[in-house]
């Protein structure tokens, strides 16, 4: 498998429509990034679940998942479900999040999630973050709406374990649903990994690249 390196990360910014998105989505991709690069700081927007039982779970989930990072982490208080109906203040949270930083690599939904709230903030992504790696992100959902992803970040056994350990340990809100549990994730992680020529790995969509292989 062909790969190309970041180089040193020093900002990370990461965004998520819903309370566990980012988690669930590239959860194993901040903790190797985290690991491997001590000390990066990682600005992230949550559109929703602000003021709730789900925000304090984001709280202690995102500090477990970027294990030495300087954490910023904004929980909003969008109703869910309705982001087409609330653009501009999404809009506005997004500037926001950009004014605080520059990040070396942004973490965000697809743009083609089924999702209303996730395609939305995804489609809103490239207009404040116009000039910077973006990966998309992919959600398991009842829809089936997970496709050909076009980047892949490979996971080790211990990562790919740890993930889903935090994932149940901290939103204890979504332990009811049917399809929240080891198997759906860790068998996704599976396959991306035998996409990719790994065990387990998390996969992205990647809309624009610039490559800079040297003169």
């Amino acid at each position: 498998m062909i790969r190309l390196g970041a180089g040193r990360l020093e900002r990370l910014v990461a965004v998520g429509a819903h309370c566990d998105d980012i988690a669930i989505g590239a959860g194993g991709t901040l903790l190797a990034t985290c690991l491997a690069h001590p000390g990066i700081r990682v600005d992230a927007t949550v559109l929703t679940g602000g003021g709730t039982e789900r925000e304090q779970e984001e709280r202690a989930a995102l500090a477990a998942f970027c294990p030495g990072a300087e954490l910023r982490l904004t929980v909003l208080k969008l109703a869910d479900g309705r982001l087409p109906a609330q653009w501009d203040e999404a809009k506005t949270a997004l500037e926001e999040l950009r004014a605080r930083t520059e990040p070396d690599l942004v973490l965000a939904p697809r743009t083609d999630d089924a999702h209303q709230d996730h395609r939305g903030l995804a489609q809103l992504m490239t207009t404040a973050f116009r000039d910077h790696l973006v990966l998309g992100y992919e959600i398991a959902k009842w829809d089936g709406d997970l496709g050909r992803p076009t980047a892949y970040q490979p996971l080790s056994a211990d990562v790919a374990e740890r993930k889903v350990q935090l994932l149940q340990e901290h939103y204890a809100s979504q332990r009811h649903r049917p399809w929240y549990d080891r198997e759906a994730f860790l068998g996704l992680a599976r396959i991306r990994g035998i996409e990719c020529h790994a065990r387990y790995a998390e996969a992205f969509a990647v809309t624009k690249l610039t490559l800079d292989l040297g003169e």
